[in-house]
């Protein structure tokens, strides 16, 4: 493809060599990674010691309790594989329970009643097993030594407490008990520890190394230590004896078991691809929200960018307009393809696309307009409107269904959040105490040429009350399902929630070439894209592509409670040209400016022959990319 003359200038340097690269969203992790790299670890042993770590260090974005998914490829082969670590709603998670007995009609976003069953350890250790070569100890050990003696509180930490200081204090003293030590709010920078999360991690350690045997056994008896043992009892006892303040106003009682727990392992299963001239695409499943961004370039593949400059008003109404169309679907079709028929084919088709291509035009639509499928319903559910705007709604035999179903009445009615923060919904504080969680990324290559890529999530500080047996708390992914029957993402047992989190891998000329990926939940494939684009187009190298002004929308319901949209709302780096945001107004986008480096989070490594590259976002000064 043609590209223009990439930017000369990039706020730090492409990382490049031949012996691995290492980036993630926090400085400490990506040294802990290189570290399991130098001691001879491949990408697989280096990816879960980076996830532990990140558990640790910022634990307002990711923790024990939550969800992953992961690509990995091995060394020599082009065919990537992806292990979802997105654990499904608990068997009392039913819709009867929640609307019946309970009296909600939307998923509360924070407390005991949205944990699924926690995907991360179980995921980390069958990688380690299947595709690592070190000991449980070795990729343990950093987590376990920086949860005891401590690690620098990073500022957005140190942020997320405050706003929920009084929900601690108040409500959840457990979690106050760790996150503010002897009463205060803890200093930026100051060494912050997470004495009982370390002690969980030991015990296991200590329960996999008692019994003998070598690492393969160690690693199964840490298995039955999280899912069978003392963690999920913990789990169980604390769902089933307290009942926790959540954002509905009301105390309820969990309804995850050690049952749960104990019945579920993560799956190891294809990616979904698509072909963009001489790469190919690769996403989860529509488990995750990862295809639409291949949906997105179906769109996009109909027009010449290769022509217009990474922030020409062309561009960036052509990109909208398909962003809005493709997320239209997402919401009208996605869901766990094991309980619900997902039409992906045709959703990627090139004549389908061309048929939902024609609905751009030269000015902004205000529309929720997903696809007409045969036998899908296609129907977009919006709890509630921001700004004012109401969504349009159509109805008829067999035609997509849009329209408003009522503001929701299990939370307070100002808990819609403002947009343009640093990391996306993350930074989100609302009145009620709600701090939207955000997510943390990894990217690693290794000099055999093995890729691993994660983007793990959930288990927030914020998110429910610290367990005080285990030193951490559950994550809220069943916020995401609908509790409206007859929906892809409608909630039930044993289900996984069409999931925000999102990791990708590209194909060059056949050859594995690049990973992927950014915190930020409804906005990750928005900025991903971007990425891609910018990288394929304009020829810029993985950090200028990063560094490049960015922008998402907010058209869609959000994934995040209380699941409102904001039809036509695009929110834009102060950097992108006056002239741009002048002309897209004209179009009739309502255009918010946020700060001037306020959009995603983005990590990337690739591989071309011997040479090994990495990039990360500048954005937060928190992500760190190492190689040599």
């Amino acid at each position: 493809m043609t590209a223009a003359a990439p930017l000369p200038f990039t706020t730090r340097p492409e990382i490049e060599g031949t012996f691995g690269v290492c980036t993630s969203t926090h400085w400490i992790a990506t040294a802990v990674g290189m570290s399991i790299l130098e001691r001879g670890g491949n990408a697989f042993d280096a990816g879960v010691a980076v996830a532990f770590t990140l558990q640790v260090v910022e634990p307002h974005l990711c923790g024990p309790g939550g969800d992953v998914p992961v690509m990995v490829c091995r060394a020599g082969s082009d065919r990537p594989q992806v292990i979802c670590g997105q654990g499904p709603a608990p068997a009392g998670a039913t819709i009867a329970h929640y609307r019946g007995h309970l009296g909600l009609d939307i998923v509360p976003g924070t407390g005991l009643l949205a944990p699924c069953i926690p995907g991360t350890f179980e995921t980390y250790m069958l990688i380690l097993r299947d595709y690592g070569t070190m000991r449980l100890r070795d990729v343990l050990s950093a987590a376990i030594g920086y949860a005891e003696h401590g690690h620098p509180l990073v500022e957005r930490a140190v942020a997320t407490i405050e706003t929920v200081q009084e929900q601690f204090k108040t409500h959840w003293p457990t979690s106050a008990a760790v996150y503010l030590p002897g009463g205060n709010l803890p200093a930026v920078g100051a060494l912050f520890s997470n004495k009982q999360h370390a002690a969980t991690y030991t015990r296991i350690l200590a329960e996999a190394e008692a019994g003998g045997g070598g690492r393969e056994a160690k690693i199964e008896r840490a298995r039955k230590s999280w899912s069978q043992g003392f963690v999920a009892e913990a789990i169980d006892r604390f769902c089933r004896d307290t009942e926790v303040m959540d954002v509905s106003g009301r105390r309820h009682r969990g309804v995850l078991t050690g049952q749960d727990m104990a019945a579920w392992t993560p799956t190891i299963e294809d990616p979904v691809g698509l072909d963009y001239g001489n790469y190919r695409v690769l996403k989860p499943g529509p488990w995750t929200q990862g295809p639409v961004l291949l949906q997105m370039l179906a769109l996009l593949k109909g027009y010449d960018l290769a022509k217009l400059s990474p922030t020409d008003p062309d561009l960036l109404h052509l990109w909208i307009e398909c962003a809005k169309l493709a997320f239209a679907d997402r919401e009208a079709f996605y869901g766990d393809p094991d309980f619900t028929d997902v039409p992906m084919p045709t959703l990627l088709s090139e004549t389908y696309n061309a048929e939902r291509r024609k609905l751009i035009g030269a000015t902004a639509s205000l529309e929720q307009r997903p696809g007409i499928i045969a036998g899908h319903s296609g129907q977009v559910i919006v709890k509630g409107i921001s700004q004012g705007r109401e969504a349009v709604s159509s109805s008829g035999a067999g035609e997509p269904t849009v329209g408003r179903i009522g503001e929701h009445s299990s939370g307070p009615s100002d808990a819609h959040t403002a947009s343009g923060s640093l990391s996306g919904p993350s930074d989100a504080h609302t009145a009620s105490g709600l701090v939207r969680g955000d997510t943390v990324h990894i990217d690693i290559i290794d000099a055999a040429g093995n890729m691993f890529t994660a983007t793990p999530s959930g288990g927030w500080l914020q998110s429910s009350p610290v367990i005080p047996a285990l030193g951490f708390p559950l994550g809220t992914r069943a916020q995401m399902f609908w509790l409206d029957a007859g929906l892809p993402g409608s909630l039930a047992p044993g289900k996984r929630p069409r999931s925000t989190l999102s990791v990708g891998m590209a194909l060059r000329d056949g050859k594995p070439y690049m990973s992927w990926g950014t915190p930020g939940g409804d906005q990750q494939d928005q900025w991903s894209c971007q990425f891609f684009l910018r990288h394929v187009h304009s020829g810029m190298n993985m950090q200028q592509a990063i560094d490049a002004p960015a922008w998402h929308i907010e058209h869609f319901p959000a994934s995040f409670w209380p699941r409102a949209a904001r039809p036509g709302v695009v929110v834009l780096e102060g950097r992108v040209p006056k002239t741009t945001v002048a002309e897209l107004q004209r179009r009739g986008h309502v255009v918010e400016v946020g700060g001037d480096w306020s959009e995603g989070r983005l990590t990337a490594a690739s591989q071309l022959g011997p040479r090994r590259r990495a990039a990360a976002n500048p954005r937060g000064m928190q992500a760190y990319a190492a190689g040599r």
